[in-house]
């Protein structure tokens, strides 16, 4: 199967579609690589891995499982240890019913694995790869925003004194 599927807009020889510009001037596809030239500076891409359109969409879903900031915490508290649902509730500051419905959207996605301890169960990380792709998204985030806070202050900072930044 293959990864990419050609542009439906593109024209049966993978051209350009009739009645763009490029296409009119007698300019070919510039996405196609036998046609694309980069500039010398950039040198040549590097091949990148192409995955099928299954791992892809699994991945995507596993980014879906991920993608709320009190899933983001459990997962960055159970990085450190195993816990059970009350040590979550302590930690987090947020209540039972609630760690317990993300738990179970985390469990359904393979990113965390229960086992039970008498009348506990305590959950743990099932692969450390989870724990490196919510680390490395909070540390991004995190520079995004002291970024942000810098660009505001210098813009209140300017806009007190009568100047603009660009």
């Amino acid at each position: 199967m293959p990864a990419v599927s050609p542009d439906p807009r593109a024209g049966s020889a993978g051209t350009e579609p009739v009645g763009t510009a490029a296409a009119e001037a007698g300019h070919g596809n510039p996405d196609r690589a036998e046609e694309h030239v980069h500039s010398p500076e950039r040198g040549a891409p590097r091949l990148v891995p192409v995955y099928d359109h299954q791992t892809l969409a699994e991945a995507g879903e596993l980014l879906r499982a991920l993608a709320a900031p009190v899933r983001i915490a459990i997962v960055l508290q159970l990085r450190s240890a195993e816990r059970c649902v009350h040590e979550l509730v302590d930690a987090l500051g947020v209540t039972q019913p609630l760690i317990s419905q993300h738990l179970r959207v985390l469990k359904s996605a393979g990113v965390v694995h229960g086992e039970r301890h008498g009348r506990e169960v305590v959950y743990r990380l099932v692969d450390e790869h989870l724990a490196h792709i919510v680390v490395d998204a909070a540390a991004h985030a995190e520079e995004l925003s002291g970024s942000r806070r810098r660009q505001g202050a210098r813009f209140a900072r300017d806009t007190a004194e009568g100047t603009e930044t660009a």
